[in-house]
């Protein structure tokens, strides 16, 4: 059940609009790369994959570079001895709308060096697509998640890529892109019903069923039979 228009849902059916602003997204003008040994180095290693630098708020480095050659730059800048940028301390993304690229962010921070970057990679609406890291930092795991689930992008080679927030279910998109309408794609009525309805299967995989048991429910027994002669009274 949509909304009596139907053009919400139209929207679903149509899909993403192409990118196809000449102005691109917000960008501030280029920064002094001297300010940041990282930034010049990034530079001097991958050339023109480093597509863009800037400084933010006064002293946050911001380098844009090609979101096909992600992977590798990150793992240069966690394994290089002089980056060793070993926390990832946020992946996020930015929808700007009016059919401009998502921005995919990286914060980065080097625990050794007392520094912080951040990388930005800028992805068409019609390619959502980008190498997951989560080899790099095990911390991106759940934060892709959120990416792929508020914003639609796909990581590819992610262990375990689905929903994190929003029910497993959930078929009105992705609730921060900017062509989201504030109050969902679906009618109030079908929206209560799809609540109402959810399972608790969309929200927990197997194996923490397996564990836990269901929600509100006392967990498995124990299983007897694995009990040693010193467990017995």
């Amino acid at each position: 059940m949509v909304d009596e228009s139907g053009s919400a849902f139209d929207a679903v059916e149509q899909g993403p609009k192409a990118s196809g602003d000449p102005t691109g997204t917000p960008r501030d003008s280029d920064g002094d790369p001297s300010g940041h040994p990282t930034v010049t180095a990034l530079q001097s290693w991958f050339g023109s994959t480093v597509l863009h630098h800037e400084v933010q708020a006064g002293d946050q480095h911001v380098v844009f570079v090609d979101a096909a050659r992600n992977r590798e730059v990150l793992k240069w800048l966690r394994d290089d001895p002089e980056q060793r940028y070993d926390l990832l301390a946020d992946v996020t993304a930015v929808d700007y709308g009016g059919g401009k690229p998502i921005q995919i962010v990286y914060q980065l921070w080097s625990v050794g060096h007392k520094r912080a970057l951040r990388v930005k990679c800028e992805l068409p609406l019609d390619g959502l697509t980008i190498d997951s890291v989560v080899q790099l930092w095990s911390t991106a795991n759940w934060l892709e998640r959120e990416v792929y689930d508020l914003f639609g992008v796909e990581f590819t080679g992610h262990p375990d890529l689905r929903r994190i927030l929003m029910p497993q279910n959930y078929a009105e998109g992705h609730p921060l892109r900017k062509d989201f309408p504030l109050r969902g794609r679906f009618s109030r009525a079908e929206q209560t019903r799809r609540a109402l309805s959810q399972d608790y299967h969309d929200d927990y995989t197997p194996e923490s069923l397996e564990v836990g048991g269901a929600p509100g429910l006392a967990p498995p027994e124990p299983n007897r039979s694995t009990e040693t002669a010193e467990d017995k009274p």
